[in-house]
């Protein structure tokens, strides 16, 4: 039998040296991948023919006359077998399938059988023997002149990923405890001892204090009845000295909080300066009367035609009518602004006065018209000046100085001086803040409750408050205002001014 292998880059390379060697009766034996390339064995289709007679030449003669009764028997099988199959593809299989199951069945024993056994009946040995059942034997023919059939798919498996390898080196961090209900709220336990104890070692120091220097108790415990905040409290008399009694101490006290109290020199107040000055404040501090008292004093001072009044407020109903009013009482024409475009065509009419005072809506400190406000303002002539309610409380006055651009500020008028029970709050936002003081107005009469800023009369005043409060704070409440340095406040008053 001629089978020839024939190796080609691809299937259909090799197929087509098949054909070209063997023709059109080329038959395909078996296809694999190598890793030479696809490997094709083929054969002749009349080459087949011959399988007959090397088997047949192949098979023992046997000693015994039953053993050449099977001999013939197996050579006649062949005989038909070859005549019968045509060497067709399902013919070739049947055949191989055939040759193998009788290969099987000899090799079991059926040699030794054949010696033993007596030469059976002729009618014995015609009769076919039925053999085991066995699974079909898969051969891949493929002719060229049948169309070439699909390989079936084989099932996907599954990606294989590499598995993440462990480091060979041991981590000495203990591993990460992901935090439970129960270990917050000993961390919160945890954290509330630690700040009571704080605050017990703290009130114990300040109690030891006290003992060891009681002017300095005394002293601390003066300025927040007065209205003085922890922080300026502590930053003072941290610095208070050691060897100074009492009188001493009180004095140096109120001599460190008039030189950081920063206020206009004596001549030099909002009327002398001249220019043109804006009031911005929050609701009801008295702008719109805060205007006519400077009105009325550069009149008294400079006359009529040295005054001009312009009003921004045109959202109070009677606005601008309380100032047109005033200055016809100066004998002043007061002009109305609806705009930033008109503000600058009456800065330019005006030009000429000494004093121009511009009036404008009072704005909450939360209102968010007040950068509208300060972007109409802000202008390189427009001298802004805040107008601040003497009475109001600390954290209120840190509020609208924050949001009204202290540190943008040309200065402070303090207003309702009359009607604030302490002035310590007022002083020291100016102080913390660091604005200048430029006017004091202690009441409703124009132009005369009008003070020129005075930081020695303000602090004896603010320090001289004797009433009784139910916000005073007790001789042994004062463990807890003194209880940080202020140095962990972030608040100093600078070593210059101390």
């Amino acid at each position: 039998m001629n089978i020839q292998r024939f190796i080609a880059p691809t299937s259909r390379e090799a197929m087509a040296k098949a054909r070209l060697s063997f023709g059109d009766s080329a038959v395909i034996l078996s296809t694999r991948s190598t890793a030479e390339g696809f490997e094709v064995m083929a054969a002749a289709e009349e080459s087949l023919a011959s399988l007959a007679e090397p088997e047949a030449r192949q098979q023992p003669a046997p000693a015994a006359a039953a053993g050449k009764g099977r001999a013939s028997a197996a050579a006649d099988t062949v005989a038909r077998d070859t005549e019968t199959m045509a060497m067709s593809t399902l013919s070739f299989q049947d055949y191989v399938r055939e040759r193998m199951l009788k290969k099987r069945r000899a090799a079991l024993g059926g040699g030794t059988v054949a010696s033993e056994e007596p030469a059976p009946a002729p009618r014995q040995a015609t009769a076919p023997m039925p053999l085991p059942a066995a699974e079909p034997i898969q051969v891949p023919v493929q002719r060229f002149n049948e169309p070439e059939q699909a390989a079936p798919r084989r099932p996907q498996q599954a990606i294989r990923t590499r598995q993440s390898e462990q480091p060979a080196w041991e981590d000495t961090a203990p591993p990460t405890r992901f935090g439970s209900h129960e270990d917050s709220r000993m961390a919160v336990e945890l954290s509330a001892l630690k700040d009571m104890i704080e605050e017990r070692f703290n009130t114990l120091a300040w109690l030891g204090s006290s003992r060891q220097n009681p002017i300095q108790s005394n002293l601390m415990l003066k300025l927040i009845r007065a209205g003085f905040s922890p922080a300026i409290s502590r930053a003072v008399l941290e610095r208070v000295p050691t060897d100074a009694a009492a009188p001493e101490a009180v004095r140096w006290l109120m001599d460190v909080i008039t030189r950081n109290l920063k206020v206009t020199a004596s001549g030099a107040g909002l009327c002398e300066e001249g220019g043109v000055v804006s009031l911005i404040g929050a609701t009801g501090v008295g702008k719109t009367t805060t205007a006519a008292k400077l009105a009325a004093q550069c009149v008294k001072q400079y006359g009529e035609g040295s005054v001009g009044l312009i009003t921004l407020d045109a959202y109070r109903v009677s606005g601008f009518e309380q100032l047109r009013a005033f200055g016809r009482m100066l004998g002043v024409v007061a002009h109305l602004a609806h705009d930033r475009a008109a503000l600058v065509d009456l800065l330019n009419l005006l030009s000429g006065k000494r004093l121009v005072i511009i009036d404008t809506a009072g704005l909450g400190q939360r209102d968010q018209r007040i950068q509208d406000m300060l972007d109409v303002l802000n202008m390189p002539s427009v001298k802004k000046t805040l107008v601040l309610n003497a009475g109001a409380h600390g954290d209120t006055l840190d509020e609208v100085l924050t949001s009204f651009k202290a540190s943008t500020l040309h200065g402070v008028v303090l207003s309702k001086v009359d009607e604030a029970v302490k002035l310590g709050p007022a002083l020291d936002a100016l102080i913390r803040h660091q604005v200048t003081l430029r006017g004091v107005a202690n009441g409703q009469r124009v132009p005369e409750d009008w003070q020129a800023p005075d930081a020695g009369a303000l602090v004896r005043q603010s320090m001289g408050a004797q009433a009784k409060s139910a916000y005073d704070p007790l001789s042994t409440d004062m463990g807890f205002y003194f209880a940080a340095s202020s140095a962990d406040r972030g608040f100093s008053l600078g070593g210059a001014h101390v």
